[in-house]
């Protein structure tokens, strides 16, 4: 069987700035039945990262906080050592 290509009438361009200058004097909402729904995931560029290891109990508990609070338990645990850190470096925590 051979998939059949969708009729568009998005043109085809030929550079970024034809595409520019094309949706620049079109509104999107008049093509919306041609756009595809897609998954789009942002992340900070962070320069480097860590390995900690938690036992399971511990990381049920990270994940089940992170959720109540409505973030991913890797930006819950990256809050936290930032909070002690600069707790640290202002002197109101042990190090």
């Amino acid at each position: 069987m051979s998939e059949t290509k969708k009729q568009t009438r998005i043109p085809t361009f030929n550079s970024p700035e034809e595409e520019a200058e094309f949706w620049d004097t079109h509104d999107t909402a008049d093509f919306e039945d041609e756009f595809e729904r897609t998954e789009v995931r942002f992340a900070k560029n962070l320069s480097q990262g860590i390995t900690v290891r938690f036992t399971a109990e511990t990381l049920e508990t990270l994940r089940a906080t992170a959720q109540r609070k409505g973030i991913g338990p890797t930006t819950l645990a990256r809050m936290w050592i930032l909070e002690r850190l600069e707790a640290i470096d202002q002197g109101t925590a042990a190090p």
